[in-house]
């Protein structure tokens, strides 16, 4: 399933936040978006994931969402947002329940995900005892959990200290080499958005609009940290972005 977003605006009373975005999300792709602070790219994402309707344009859902699907459109967020008194399989049987299913089917999705994610000894694990990057792991197979047919992924490694966040998108790409998932990918990060995006979309500062689109044609499983490739067009963006984020900083000093 592809997602259209077409002639998207959207404002909070006085307050233009996104404006004229025109952009096609294709199936088996994970999309970045990047753009300096405060440029709506959290609240593109929101508008994404039906949590609020745009002031104007539209975001169609082209295609059929996976055999099975639950939920077709589904976050991943920076804050793992797992229930402490839920253990690792009762924090992703937490998406299953509303729906209904069967007990057979519940646990099959818990251990299918479990074993994707490489978590199947830490179904029992509580969060408290699991590290940021192990819980965000969790975050992700609770996501997949539903079939979805996108991702909305907001900033989800952010949290994370640099090693982890090596370690997350090393299991992202493998995930991705054996599942070919579908995603919106929300992130600050320069290096991510090389590292991840099969095409990386540069929002203006607000309002925002899209200046840039930059499709990276390198597999995701030949990307590498010190790749000069990735490092120049990390630079080309951050070209990109320079006055722009800097104008924005000062205004939200200003604030």
């Amino acid at each position: 399933m592809d997602l259209e977003i077409r002639n998207l605006t959207h404002r909070y009373d006085d307050l233009d936040v996104l404006r004229d975005v025109t952009l096609t999300i294709p199936s088996g792709q994970i999309v970045c978006i990047v753009g300096p602070s405060g440029c709506g790219k959290s609240t593109l994402l929101r508008l994404l994931g039906g949590l609020e309707q745009p002031t104007q344009g539209e975001i169609l859902e082209v295609g059929a969402p996976p055999k099975g699907s639950l939920n077709p459109l589904t976050y991943i967020f920076q804050d793992f947002a797992l229930l402490p008194w839920r253990t690792v399989s009762g924090n992703i049987s937490l998406v299953l329940e509303g729906h209904q299913l069967g007990k057979s089917e519940i646990q099959g999705r818990i251990s299918d995900v479990l074993a994707r994610t490489r978590l199947s000894d830490f179904a029992g694990v509580y969060p408290r005892q699991l590290s940021g990057g192990m819980k965000q792991r969790v975050a992700i197979a609770r996501a997949l959990a539903v079939d979805p047919a996108v991702l909305l992924m907001d900033e989800p490694l952010s949290a994370l200290d640099s090693q982890t966040r090596e370690l997350l998108m090393d299991d992202l790409v493998s995930l991705w080499e054996r599942e070919r998932f579908t995603a919106c990918y929300i992130t600050h990060n320069l290096n991510e958005a090389v590292r991840l995006g099969h095409r990386v979309v540069v929002l203006s500062r607000r309002p925002g609009e899209i200046r840039e689109i930059v499709d990276i044609d390198t597999p995701l499983s030949e990307r590498s940290a010190d790749s000069a490739h990735l490092g120049r067009i990390q630079t080309q963006l951050w070209e990109m972005m320079r006055e722009e984020a800097l104008t924005a900083d000062r205004q939200l000093n200003d604030a």
